[in-house]
């Protein structure tokens, strides 16, 4: 076996190791969940890019989704136009300068938390409560969270599951963050899709892959990091009530709480993205260094060339990489895949292009954090603080998981 391969391994093993280090229970290590959860990201990510027609499923629900993407541009285009994903009145300079987060994705928190008062979507639940339980030792209501956030954003996916947020144990509420920072939504995946195109062969299906492989990484990662316990009660039994008289009460409750989410998540989000770039501006006082000004995103660069090496990227393309994780940690996964985009010829193979797409393609990052905050925190206010206490560790779990995914991508394509 090449070398490259062994750093993938190597890098597995690694990522786990460093997760049980810094746990906050080493001795309740979780060894069945992390053995059945790492063969289910391998199994997944073999039947979905080597079995032949195995994404056929995934692409219906894709188109499931966007459907919903859709429904949700509709609305936007007559309230905010061409803002809001309406014909443009002008001529785009490069792929994806037209699309405004605030108004193309942040409404559909808004329409998924008025649908999500009909009742429909919530049933499914107990089918990811009895697979997942059995495997993994998860409630119904924390799968279910982390399997929804492969198609739907980090706070849309809480929604679906708001009644059992407030009784989750720390571990499993820990969970459902480290899904949201694990994974991207439906919302983005055209998007990333168009500014890979021609750096990645399939860049709608390897993204779609990413996602899916990354659930069950950031369910290990979080048992390792915030392990159950013994007085831990499992929430295996999800009902859910009916609580409004008819559909046009539900609907209007739902969009007034999708609207008080928005407001939060806007909020956050500024908030903390201009707090990095202050960082940015305070680090910009020290000389140049190699005749570029010092920042956050080139200072991770170097502390994470190490991670990505172990990723299975040769050391000559580390720095690369390991810049555009810095950057996706710093900003986020749409800035590093820009970057990516635009990088000089021969700065990554193809190989190395595969394994950070797959690494980059995850929501944690300090803007997500805000995001998380003051969405799931607007959700169950009587859970914020300990929504804040875990913000930096869901970051670090996140990327860890999507580095995870990363590494058996470079497995799989060594």
């Amino acid at each position: 076996m090449e070398l490259v391969a062994l750093q993938g391994i190597l890098g597995i093993v690694v990522l786990v190791t460093f997760a049980w280090a810094v746990s906050e229970n080493r001795r309740a290590f979780p060894w069945r969940a992390s053995a059945i959860g790492l063969a289910l990201q391998v199994a997944l990510a073999l039947l979905l890019t080597k079995v032949p027609g195995s994404q056929s499923l995934f692409v219906w629900i894709g188109n499931g989704v966007d459907a919903l993407v859709r429904a949700t541009e509709a609305g936007t285009s007559l309230v905010f136009g061409y803002l809001g994903g309406g014909p443009l009145p002008f001529e785009e300079t490069y792929a994806g300068a037209s699309f405004l987060f605030a108004f193309r994705s942040l409404p559909l928190v808004v329409f998924i938390g008025a649908l999500y008062h009909f009742r429909v979507l919530p049933f499914v639940v107990r089918g990811f409560a009895w697979v997942l339980t059995k495997a993994l030792g998860i409630s119904g209501a924390a799968s279910f969270s982390t399997a929804a956030n492969v198609f739907i954003g980090m706070v849309e996916a809480p929604l679906l599951v708001r009644p059992y947020l407030v009784r989750m144990t720390r571990s499993e509420l820990f969970i459902v963050m480290t899904g949201g920072m694990a994974t991207i939504a439906g919302t983005v995946f055209a998007l990333y899709s168009t500014l890979l195109d021609g750096i990645i062969p399939d860049p709608a299906g390897h993204l779609l892959t990413a996602s899916i492989v990354s659930a069950p990484a950031a369910i290990v990662i979080a048992l390792v990091l915030v392990p159950r316990t013994d007085e831990d009660v499992k929430d295996d039994e999800v009902e859910f009530d009916q609580i409004y008289e008819n559909g046009a009460d539900a609907l209007a409750a739902g969009a007034i709480d999708g609207l008080r989410l928005f407001a939060y998540i806007i909020g956050m989000l500024i908030v903390l993205v201009a707090l990095v770039e202050l960082i940015n501006i305070a680090l910009g006082l020290i000389p140049d260094i190699s005749n570029a000004p010092l920042t956050m995103q080139r200072i991770l660069g170097w502390v994470l060339a190490p991670v990505v090496w172990l990723l299975g990227i040769p050391w000559s393309e580390a720095t690369s990489g390991g810049q555009l994780l810095g950057t996706k940690v710093v900003l986020n996964e749409l800035v590093a895949f820009i970057q990516m985009a635009e990088l000089p010829p021969g700065s990554l193979s193809e190989r190395s292009s595969l394994i950070m797409a797959y690494s980059i393609c995850g929501f944690a990052n300090f803007g997500s954090l805000g995001i998380m905050i003051g969405g799931i925190g607007a959700i169950v206010p009587e859970r914020r603080l300990e929504i804040a206490q875990l913000g930096m560790k869901s970051i670090l779990a996140g990327t860890m998981a999507t580095c995870m995914t990363g590494a058996i991508a470079g497995l799989l394509y060594w």
